[in-house]
């Protein structure tokens, strides 16, 4: 028998599939990185995005001096030279008044606590197939309840905060439903609802802080009242304004991976965004998981 006759008896040979179980082929972010492919993508993914953003946000600060411009066109070597010194000072100033101090890193977590919370209910759309564009409202409408439970009620601290963040909760995701409920019902696409939902919240909260309800005694202008000290978390750091809602947003981050790769709900988000016809086939409730 030919060498030919047995390579066709014996098949042709296999691609070797790795011990985690996924070809090959697909694995070459982990060849990359040294690292497991899941975890390599957690490093890299967002920082490509960070470089993206710095080399857009490059791009912008150099085509929008207008001095550098003109310049370019009589002496090109200056007018580059002045353009990445120009570039160079302004994210200078960006990292020192963000991460350059102890101050300037905690108002950054302070900045950045509800923005944590707003990527999470964001993200959890997305795994059910929904581009939510309302954060923005959603997180307004929460802020308004959860500032009148604040400032409205008064019970011991054990009892207030969480009070005020289950009406934050509340309100944010009756907001956030009307969009689904929309969707559900009737097809509307939820980036226009979300979208036009944004304006109406932030237009009734600009009349809402005009009202004696809201509006702080003695002013004139839109300023709120101060919610009770039982409402409000206590900081991390004397003399910062950094509080324990950052600890709180931590946990969340890790709560939202639990519910959407550890729970049965979360299947079913991303079932449905996968494919809704197939999530309803198999008798998920596909109408309230947009809701």
């Amino acid at each position: 028998m030919s060498d030919a006759d047995s390579e066709l008896e014996d098949g042709p040979e296999e691609t070797p599939v790795p011990e985690s179980g996924e070809p090959a082929s697909t694995d070459w972010l982990a060849r990359a990185t040294g690292v497991g492919s899941s975890l390599g993508q957690a490093l890299i993914v967002p920082a490509l995005a960070l470089l993206s953003a710095l080399i857009i946000g490059a791009f912008i600060i150099a085509v929008t001096d207008v001095d550098n411009l003109k310049l370019m066109g009589d002496d090109p070597g200056e007018a580059l030279s002045s353009m990445f010194s120009g570039i160079g000072d302004a994210y200078r100033a960006l990292f020192e008044g963000s991460i350059g101090s102890r101050r300037a890193l905690t108002e950054t977590l302070f900045a950045a606590t509800p923005l944590i919370l707003a990527g999470l209910a964001v993200a959890t759309g997305f795994q059910a197939g929904l581009f939510n564009i309302g954060a923005n409202g959603q997180m307004h409408i929460g802020g308004i309840v959860g500032l009148w439970v604040g400032f409205s009620i008064s019970v011991p601290g054990v009892l207030h905060i969480p009070l005020a963040i289950l009406g934050a909760i509340v309100g944010g995701a009756v907001w956030g439903g009307l969009s689904g409920l929309l969707k559900a019902r009737t097809g509307a696409h939820e980036v226009i609802t979300t979208i036009m939902l944004n304006f109406i919240a932030l237009f009734s909260i600009d009349y809402l802080l005009k009202t004696d309800l809201f509006q702080a005694e003695g002013r004139n202008d839109p300023i709120s009242k101060q919610a009770e000290g039982s409402a409000s978390f206590p900081t991390l750091f004397d003399g910062h304004r950094v509080h324990i809602g950052f600890l709180v947003a931590l946990g969340a981050v890790w709560f939202v991976w639990w519910l959407m790769y550890r729970s049965t709900i979360g299947y079913e988000f991303r079932a449905v965004g996968a494919n809704p016809d197939g999530g309803r086939y198999a008798g998920m409730h596909v109408a309230w998981i947009y809701v």
